[in-house]
């Protein structure tokens, strides 16, 4: 895996978890009965966006570590999940016929 695949494949995870994570813990000003004036109900009341922000990099980070330890040293490759045949055979030598 390439250091490019490697940022990719964190910056993915990241914004996958930041999406589950989003409405956790969620309190909404119609919940906290203090409607700012202007703004809808479903507004949350209070943005802990930092703390947030924090829990879901250490959470992907995790999930990096062991997406990334999978894909390195478990023999799987993209090959492998070739299931309409559109790569290019691997010679011998490790290169691609054609």
């Amino acid at each position: 895996m390439s250091i490019t695949s490697a940022i990719v494949l964190f910056a993915v995870i990241w914004f996958m978890v930041l999406f589950i994570l989003l409405p956790v813990g969620l309190r909404t000003q119609g919940d906290e009965g203090e409607i700012v004036p202007g703004t809808h109900a479903g507004s949350p009341a209070r943005t802990d966006m930092w703390r947030k922000a924090r829990t879901v990099t250490w959470v992907s980070a995790i999930l990096w570590a062991l997406i990334a330890g999978f894909i390195l040293f478990s023999g799987y490759g993209v090959r492998d999940i070739d299931w309409f045949n559109r790569m290019d055979p691997v010679s011998e030598a490790g290169e691609t016929d054609g």
